[in-house]
């Protein structure tokens, strides 16, 4: 979906197609190195935003790794984290020994991550970093460990590239501000 399409509820454009696509290109090659002789590699992904990330960068890599995904849930009825994590939907793989790589969409308060991150050692991964798209520090209440950063944004609200509201606007090929008209009710 193009700007065109919604430009009445989005009050900016704050990255660009072509500044994603170029940012997901540095980010997987700085993976691949990373990782070029790393076994037991898992790239994870927490649905539904991480999505649009895990794929896009995964399909740029020139290593080779699984995926998986984890469904969480860290809201209530409304765009507050109720500070209790939900596992929706589990990861189908044993992540004991293996290397996690998160691929995460935005890191907002940290919340959800920081469990994450505990769950997966719990779990007896090897190691466990993290991708994270975008990174809204203003927003920050658990400091988590980011091992490489897309984009540093303002606090605003995004939609697009895996990221909505009420399940919409996640397949905008941009990231956007969603203007507030279309939330504050």
């Amino acid at each position: 979906m193009k700007y065109d399409d919604v430009k009445d509820s989005i009050s900016q454009v704050l990255i660009s197609h072509e500044e994603l696509d170029s940012k997901l290109d540095e980010l997987a090659a700085q993976i691949s190195k990373d990782y070029a002789d790393v076994d037991n590699l898992l790239c994870i992904g927490v649905l539904k935003g991480a999505a649009y990330t895990l794929v896009s960068v995964t399909r740029r890599m020139s290593i080779s790794a699984p995926i998986d995904f984890m469904s969480l849930s860290s809201y209530g009825s409304g765009m507050e984290s109720s500070h209790t994590i939900t596992v929706r939907s589990d990861l189908t793989t044993d992540v004991a020994g293996k290397n996690i790589l998160i691929l995460e969409d935005i890191v907002d308060s940290g919340y959800t991550l920081n469990w994450l991150i505990d769950e997966l050692k719990k779990r007896g991964a090897a190691s466990v970093k993290v991708m994270a798209l975008l990174s809204k520090p203003e927003r920050r209440e658990y400091e988590v460990p980011i091992d490489y950063l897309g984009f540093t944004i303002p606090n605003e609200f995004v939609v697009g590239f895996g990221m909505d509201y009420n399940d919409h606007y996640r397949n905008l090929d941009f990231i956007g501000v969603l203007d507030p008209k279309v939330y504050a009710n």
